[in-house]
């Protein structure tokens, strides 16, 4: 259970009897400052709280008329809650921009990062195309060396196969002169 500033005023202390204590009327009094402060000290957090808020959400912070003076009160009795509250903003904008310079130096490598991946990516692509272009060059200079050898073996057998009928076809012609001669007489 979270103590409050009432909790203090509230609470009441037995008496002790045959021993020495402290002053009762000395404790309410300094209990009563006591929780003075730490009221003050409430109503400052939960103004910050509220400018925090509004900060966040990107609104203008305006202290309203009432509070002014209380917030002007903590520094003119010694400004240690309005300097630590200083303080704490100071740290938390500090911390804020940390932050963000750290992501924005995030950003920038994976930018980077990427970029060169897809460089190296991209170079990696072309090499591979230039290979495939090349090997697919040298296969069709095979194949077009292979067409033209069946041509000419075309051409060869052809012309062989021209001469072995012309050949047959003198040879029929000769042997069928003289004997289609006897035949016909």
């Amino acid at each position: 259970m979270a103590l409050t500033p009432d909790d203090v005023v509230t609470k009441q202390f037995q008496h002790v009897r045959f021993k020495d204590g402290f002053d009762p009327d000395e404790v309410d009094d300094f209990l009563d400052e006591v929780v003075l402060e730490w009221r003050k000290a409430l109503d400052e957090n939960a103004e910050l709280k509220a400018k925090l808020a509004a900060y966040e959400s990107g609104e203008k912070v305006a202290a309203p008329v009432a509070e002014a003076p209380a917030a002007a009160a903590p520094a003119a009795e010694g400004g240690a809650p309005a300097a630590a509250t200083a303080g704490i903003i100071e740290l938390a904008q500090r911390l804020h921009d940390e932050h963000v310079a750290e992501g924005k130096s995030q950003r920038d490598q994976l930018i980077a990062d990427a970029k060169a991946q897809a460089s190296k990516i991209l170079a990696d692509a072309e090499q591979k195309s230039r290979e495939e272009t090349a090997r697919l060059e040298r296969e069709r200079n095979v194949l077009e060396s292979k067409i033209a050898e069946l041509h000419d073996f075309e051409r060869s057998y052809r012309t062989q196969l021209r001469s072995y009928i012309e050949g047959q076809l003198r040879d029929l012609d000769e042997k069928g002169g003289p004997a289609g001669d006897a035949s016909a007489q």
